[in-house]
């Protein structure tokens, strides 16, 4: 047992010294040094049945029993160098990932450039100790190919892509080519927001909705012309049809402000806090307002608009996180 457990111990360290890798960034050339290759199931029998066919051939010195059994030798050594050559060369380079919910599927997007007049076939990316089906795709010859990589993102803050291995059995599925890729790209991952959860009272006396203010925007009627008013906004057409001297007003929509504030938060546990705040953010951007965000240890001064959206989600999804590593 002693044994066992050593040769177990010993396997490991090997197979953590001979596929180590780190993680990269840019593009990744897959060369000789990082394709490995092993034959298959299918290989292995097709080696033992070659021996067997060579041992005949000796024992019954048949002439045509040599030829096939070189023949199909010779058929398993081209195999071999037909699946290095699928992925020999073939450049890799990781894409953006856009943010989601917790609960959603995140999807990494690869890019595969393939320089030479080989198209690659049967190519397949994994992610290892995930249980995800194998995602196969083919690359054209002389063309690029986007792939998105699909992961479930089952909890908030940083969900990083990690190590995936990409390998190939083309083309009679003799021998097994694999190569390692580790990018540095990650995606942030939104706490799940609560399906209904009102909005605290913001700073006026209703707390939500727009008001309108005068401004540059939308056409709002016309009034009577005052000493002082613009050239440009007098309605000269109101004018000509005998209507007297008017002039021309516009309005613009101007949300409320309110504060979104953690310690507002009714809930019990920390995760059912954000989740709400991460429904208030969404509610209160969709509403128009002008929003602010409060934490026990950071604060967001009231803004609107996508890029506000996401950085309040953001800070939503890593509160209260440790620094986490990519894996």
């Amino acid at each position: 047992m002693a044994i066992i457990n050593m040769l177990d111990k010993l396997k490991t360290r090997f197979s953590a010294w001979l596929f180590r890798h780190k993680i990269e960034s840019g593009t990744i050339v897959l060369n000789q040094r990082r394709i490995f290759i092993i034959p298959t199931r299918q290989g292995f029998a097709l080696a033992f049945v070659l021996v067997l066919m060579l041992l005949g051939d000796i024992n019954y010195n048949l002439s045509l029993g040599y030829a096939l059994t070189f023949l199909l030798a010779m058929i398993g050594i081209m195999t071999m160098l037909y699946a290095f050559r699928n992925l020999a060369q073939l450049e890799v380079r990781a894409g953006r990932a856009d943010a989601v919910f917790s609960g959603e599927t995140a999807q990494f997007l690869l890019h595969f450039h393939n320089r030479s007049a080989l198209a690659r076939y049967q190519l397949c990316l994994t992610k290892k100790a995930t249980g995800l089906t194998p995602l196969c795709f083919d690359v054209p010859a002389s063309q690029d190919s986007t792939i998105a990589f699909m992961l479930p993102a089952t909890r908030r803050g940083w969900l990083a892509l990690g190590e995936l291995k990409l390998h190939t059995e083309f083309p009679l599925g003799l021998f097994h080519a694999w190569s390692y890729v580790h990018f540095d790209t990650r995606c942030v991952v939104y706490p799940k927001p609560l399906p209904d959860a009102p909005l605290p009272s913001g700073a006026s006396p209703d707390g939500a909705g727009k008001h309108p203010v005068a401004g540059d925007d939308d056409f709002a009627g016309l009034r009577n012309y005052v000493a002082g008013d613009a050239m440009p906004r007098i309605a000269w057409k109101a004018f000509a049809r005998g209507q007297g001297l008017q002039v021309k007003q516009f309005m613009s929509q101007v949300g409320e402000e309110l504060w979104l504030d953690f310690s507002a938060a009714p809930d019990r546990t920390e995760e059912e806090k954000l989740a709400r705040m991460a429904r208030w953010v969404l509610d209160a951007e969709a509403q128009g307002l002008r929003y602010g965000l409060r934490l026990p240890d950071d604060e967001l001064p009231p803004n609107n608009g996508a890029a506000h959206r996401d950085e309040c989600l953001r800070r939503i999804a890593l509160f209260n996180l440790p620094q986490q590593t990519q894996s």
